[in-house]
């Protein structure tokens, strides 16, 4: 029984482990934010279950969901849950593994590249840089009940890099929070929308000017919530995508990946 990080999107961004335990997968849970590149590497004679989770929708509980891979790999068969960046990350991996441990389950955890750093990459946004951010706060974007109970005042905290994981449909009281507990108002934040992929888009704004796109409810989850200096850097180190038209406050242009200038090169 494998508990199997995915990765934010790109099928390359896998572990090599991660890769293995697909090929040889017969049973495979998967969830919503699995990319349809790394469930084609699925055998095709695997058997797939959809248990994704979206925000008031969820196709299986999690109790069930934790009782179902206990009841394939009882039947000796080879298990992969797969979730969506690193498993154990805003994943829910901890909770299945706690069931698979009690059941006396033979299980391995594969990590895999966390939305944080793979999106952040991706978009030029270093997390950590020495004159910009010393820390990094991975904070999850829902709202627990319905409550806003995270610690704004440490979250408020200068010299650190946030990164806000679900946070799209809580973005206005998030920066509302933030700049209630003293960040200042001009602090850049960026939305990457469906990181890594090609369709990646990143769309920068600040606390109290949210970006255009935002805005106007074009941007679709999944996106990554970024603030803190750092963001400042997108504009002269994306090198993934074309930077989103909405940018605010900061220079806009035009960046091709390092395979498309190649290719340029090359004509």
């Amino acid at each position: 029984m494998s508990l199997v990080g995915a990765g934010p999107g790109d099928p390359e961004l896998l572990t090599l482990k991660a890769y293995k335990r697909l090929l040889a997968a017969e049973v495979v849970l998967y969830d919503r934010l699995v990319s349809d590149e790394v469930l084609a590497l699925i055998r095709p004679e695997a058997e797939r279950f959809y248990v994704g989770k979206a925000k008031a929708s969820h196709s299986v509980p999690q109790n069930e969901i934790n009782q179902t891979l206990v009841a394939w790999a009882k039947q000796g068969k080879q298990v992969v849950r797969l979730k969506g960046g690193d498993p154990f990350i805003f994943g829910r991996g901890g909770e299945e593994l706690e069931t698979l441990v009690a059941e006396n389950v033979a299980v391995e955890v594969i990590p895999g590249i966390t939305a944080a750093s793979g999106c952040a990459a991706y978009a030029g946004i270093p997390l950590t840089h020495r004159d910009h951010a010393q820390s990094v706060r991975l904070v999850t974007g829902h709202l627990q009940h319905g409550e806003n109970t995270l610690d704004w005042q440490a979250l408020a905290r200068p010299g650190q890099t946030l990164v806000f994981y679900m946070g799209l449909s809580n973005l206005e009281a998030i920066c509302v929070a933030l700049i209630d507990h003293g960040l200042a108002p001009s602090t850049p934040l960026a939305l990457v929308e469906q990181g890594t992929t090609k369709h990646q888009r990143t769309h920068i704004g600040c606390l109290q000017l949210l970006p255009e796109a935002f805005q106007q409810g074009e941007i679709k989850p999944p996106a990554l919530l970024i603030i803190g200096s750092v963001v400042e850097l997108h504009a002269k180190l994306s090198w993934f995508e074309v930077t989103a038209a909405d940018a605010i406050g900061f220079k806009e242009g035009k960046h091709q990946t390092n395979q498309e200038a190649g290719n340029s090169m090359n004509r």
